[in-house]
């Protein structure tokens, strides 16, 4: 039945493979072993799917690597219905916002002045940093952070962490890199000096 809505098995057993392994690539001889399907029926629906984007192809050793787009708009849904562990799925509302429930782990964070949450984490941001880091914040507590938002959020984040003084300086300059995030959809998790809540 999953494969008539999903239009082909080669699809179905392709979405599969690639939403139990994020971060894992793959090249096109590798699949058809793995999944048991011809090559050229592979290859297409491979070709289908980089089209809408789900997939991202490299190419490394003279191989072109496919592997799944965990940015893609959809991952998350998708990632429920295939992947073979539960996946929590957040409603819209609640995505849009942040979520609360690991969000609260970056306001613990000892010497953090300001955290923004952006790209995949706001609905309708365009960055490509997820969190801004702004402080001086000690690397393994804030890996350990950003591990648990990972897992909430069932992928990968773009992080991006950098001192106070020169987030300050970025921004008063107009820095192209700090007022994408800023001036785009964003959602403010920690600030404590009130910079961006004033």
């Amino acid at each position: 039945m999953i494969d008539a809505l999903f239009g082909s098995k080669t699809r179905v057993k392709l979405l599969h493979l690639f939403l139990n392994n994020p971060g894992k690539a793959f090249y096109v001889r590798e699949i058809t072993r793995l999944i048991d399907e011809q090559i050229n029926s592979v290859r297409r629906e491979l070709s289908n799917m980089m089209n809408v984007g789900i997939i991202t192809s490299q190419t490394d050793d003279n191989k072109l690597y496919y592997e799944v787009n965990q940015r893609y708009e959809y991952y998350v849904p998708l990632r429920a219905i295939f992947a073979d562990e539960q996946v929590e799925t957040k409603a819209a509302a609640v995505h849009a916002t942040a979520t609360k429930s690991w969000a609260d782990g970056f306001e613990g964070l000892p010497g953090l002045r300001l955290a923004v949450a952006a790209g995949v984490l706001v609905r309708g941001s365009a960055s490509a940093v997820d969190v801004l880091i702004v402080g001086d914040v000690p690397v393994a507590k804030l890996k350990a952070a950003v591990k648990v938002a990972e897992k909430a959020e069932g992928r990968e984040l773009n992080y991006t962490t950098m001192p106070y003084e020169e987030f300050y300086y970025r921004w008063s300059v107009r820095d192209k890199f700090v007022t994408e995030i800023i001036n785009g959809k964003h959602t403010v998790l920690v600030d404590t000096d009130k910079l961006l809540t004033k």
